[in-house]
């Protein structure tokens, strides 16, 4: 019996120190384990690089031959339009494009031509996001476009004054989708009121409403990120002159040819 005993019995042989031997129990043994390895894995984790997060309201100075102008976009309200418009910042895309619609009571736009008002190429048009619930207040930001209300690609516009009328208040047509608000100025205005005063003429493809002298964005720069590298891109081709732009006072505008004089009613 003693012989078969040792052969079966699977505790280990005891080491006489005045206390009986009790073996360890597995998950005691693999808890044991693993507190010895969790600091490990944890320090391991601390050392990796935490990646940068993204600012909930984004900053974008526009650096202007009249002054600088400081934006807030709003990525939770229009996404696609604040996305767009960061990546033409990153791309350098507005350096030495133009403020090149100025309508006294109404708006400020620009964002496509360059200094001798030739069209830079732009990237494809996004969706419109006119149904987010912002209004087209004195001092927001919006996405210009043509008839097509998804056809914004880099050009915007400032609110001189409270433009409701340019809300969306349905998805009829063009006339009734209005335009996307992205943000708003939250320094500078002075800045864009001041050239809403300078007087306008005709050059170049508009028959009026161009600031005199040009005003020229010199460079755009998102608050927080280094200066982009100027873009490349010069021009579009001819088919994409197309002025993309908010509409008259009475009805949009397409925009193909010369542009009209647009007036206040």
């Amino acid at each position: 019996m003693a012989r078969e005993r040792a052969i079966h019995d699977p505790s280990p042989p005891r080491i006489m120190t005045g206390r009986p031997y009790t073996p360890m129990p597995m998950f005691k043994f693999l808890l044991t384990s693993l507190l010895l390895i969790l600091p490990l894995t944890l320090a391991a984790q601390d050392t990796k690089t935490v990646p940068p997060t993204v600012a909930a309201s984004p900053q974008v100075v526009l650096h202007t031959s009249q002054g600088d102008i400081t934006l807030e976009l709003y990525p939770e309200k229009a996404p696609k339009s604040v996305a767009n418009f960061l990546q033409y910042v990153r791309d350098g895309f507005y350096d030495g494009t133009l403020l090149h619609r100025v309508i006294p009571g109404y708006l400020v736009q620009g964002g496509l031509y360059t200094r001798d008002l030739q069209p830079k190429r732009t990237r494809p048009a996004i969706a419109s996001e006119a149904d987010n619930g912002l209004s087209n207040l004195r001092g927001t930001i919006s996405v210009a476009r043509g008839a097509d209300p998804s056809s914004g690609t880099a050009q915007f516009f400032f609110n001189l004054v409270d433009n409701r009328r340019l809300d969306f208040v349905g998805n009829q047509s063009g006339l009734t989708w209005g335009y996307a608000v992205f943000g708003k100025v939250i320094k500078g205005m002075d800045v864009i009121d001041k050239i809403a005063a300078l007087p306008t003429r005709a050059i170049g493809p508009f028959a009026g409403d161009v600031p005199d002298p040009l005003v020229v964005i010199s460079s755009a720069q998102i608050v927080g990120e280094e200066s982009p590298a100027s873009a490349t891109s010069t021009s579009a081709p001819a088919k994409a002159a197309v002025i993309h732009a908010v509409p008259e006072k009475a009805k949009p505008a397409t925009g193909k040819g010369k542009a009209k004089a647009h007036k206040p009613a």
